[in-house]
């Protein structure tokens, strides 16, 4: 199994996930292309430079489902060895509000989705594992190390 430091670990792509909400259901996506397509996931994607992170993630969210988060928060951080060498950094953030009706884009396919019926059986392995403490209003800090789309090993820490 690969071994990762994560003390000296340092991304080769930095991205974000942001969760729209409207009351209890979450705004998730089926992505069409790119890393993970064909999955489920929330809406995201790279930060360009120049940009914050939550910056780019409220510019994704209008790019691929055509909705304006209003208050995103900051709620976590993800890190990704992937055997193939990739090094994924992802910020986290949930909105509970937001303007504009979800579109399709050639990136994404919206939908909305109770928080009790969240399809993990379609989405990466790491999300079942973080997602409910997150939802539950915990700051969470993943690391997990993927071949291909099969996690091998996990650490979460909750705050």
């Amino acid at each position: 199994m690969l071994f990762v430091n994560w003390s000296t670990w340092t991304p080769t792509m930095h991205a974000t996930l942001l969760f729209v909400e409207r009351g209890d259901e979450l705004l998730l996506i089926r992505k069409k292309r790119g890393l993970g397509a064909g999955l489920i996931n929330g809406p995201g994607g790279k930060i360009d430079p120049g940009e914050t992170p939550v910056q780019a993630a409220v510019r994704e969210v209008i790019e691929e489902v055509g909705v304006t988060p209003t208050d995103p928060r900051w709620v976590g951080q993800l890190r990704f060895q992937f055997v193939d060498g990739l090094r994924l950094q992802v910020e986290v953030y949930r909105s509970p509000s937001f303007t504009g009706t979800p579109t399709e884009s050639p990136e994404a396919l919206p939908f909305w989705c109770h928080r009790d019926a969240i399809p993990y059986e379609e989405m990466w392995a790491d999300d079942a594992e973080w997602m409910p403490h997150m939802l539950s209003g915990h700051f969470i800090r993943l690391t997990a190390i993927f071949d291909g789309q099969q996690m091998l090993t996990h650490s979460l820490t909750l705050s």
